[in-house]
């Protein structure tokens, strides 16, 4: 056994603000904390946000300023939601875009959809059925 958990995910972004203006009001996250410091001698610029639950995991935004724009496709946020059909409307209207529409998935219990934020990333998010 692991003494080990997931305490939170950072994704890395450009535009700092932008994407906190799109994870609230789409995800309807909190912001916690705002940081400024060196990670590994580059300065950075974060955004934590409140866990969505008592003993959640945290999601973090940081950008490194002397960087212009990360790649998308590294890593695949994952939220769950009680309705994906919202939820994707929410992300159109934050300057998002859709990937793949929402399709139920009775086989794994679920309606999923892909969609990306406006620079990119990747979010896969699911509705249990």
């Amino acid at each position: 056994m692991s003494d080990a958990s997931l305490g939170f995910t950072k994704l890395v972004v450009a535009d700092l603000d932008k994407a906190a203006a799109f994870y609230k009001s789409v995800c309807g996250l909190t912001e916690q904390a705002r940081v400024d410091d060196t990670l590994g001698g580059r300065a950075i610029s974060e955004i934590i946000f409140a866990p969505a639950h008592q003993g959640g995991a945290s999601f973090v935004l940081l950008t490194y300023p002397d960087t212009p724009k990360p790649a998308s496709g590294e890593v695949i946020l994952g939220f769950a939601t009680a309705d994906v059909d919202a939820f994707v409307g929410r992300v159109l209207a934050g300057g998002g875009a859709v990937v793949d529409a929402a399709v139920s998935r009775p086989e794994h219990g679920v309606r999923v959809a892909i969609v990306k934020d406006p620079e990119g990333h990747l979010i896969e998010v699911v509705q249990m059925l």
